[in-house]
């Protein structure tokens, strides 16, 4: 019973994050329909509030599904280099794969944030153009899906 409840949070996680890749591809796609003047590294475009929706919508899975890998997965507590050293395979590779998922949150997050904060505005914005992040953002949704899987089976994995 134990092993189909962990396929299914598994497959809750990765839909989750595939959902939140898909939402930042999509805002930018609403992004570039927008109308826009660009010159070099400068852009002068209108927001676009459906790019802003789906890019918030992105924001909120891959934040829902962080939070659903490291609850589920438990907490590797290793304070220490020498600790780190006599733990198991297992739990060496669990701890990889929780600070790789953190970091991935962190970029993809930050990324996701910049492009849906970039349509917030009310009004026509100029400025250094914000190209890609909500794309970018998207595909380190799919990333973190594959590295939260990976943490969730070997924190499993490395239950004493």
């Amino acid at each position: 019973m134990a092993r189909v409840a962990g396929i299914f949070l598994c497959l809750l996680i990765v839909m989750m994050d595939v959902a939140a890749g898909i939402l930042g591809f999509e805002a930018e796609i609403a992004q570039n329909k927008v109308k826009h003047l660009r010159l070099w590294i400068f852009e002068c475009r209108e927001p676009s509030h459906e790019a802003f929706m789906l890019g918030l919508g992105a924001a909120v899975f891959l934040g829902l599904a962080h939070a659903l890998a490291n609850l589920l997965g438990g907490c590797s507590c290793i304070c220490s280099q020498q600790e780190f050293q006599k733990a198991s395979s297992n739990r060496q590779i669990s701890l990889i794969f929780l600070i790789l998922t953190w970091v991935v949150l962190a970029i993809g997050m930050a990324t996701l944030v910049i492009g849906t904060m970039s349509n917030n505005k009310s009004d026509r914005s100029c400025g250094f153009t914000h190209h890609h992040f909500l794309s970018i953002g998207g595909i380190l949704c799919f990333v973190h899906g594959l590295l939260s899987v990976a943490y969730y089976v070997s924190a499993t994995a490395s239950v004493d």
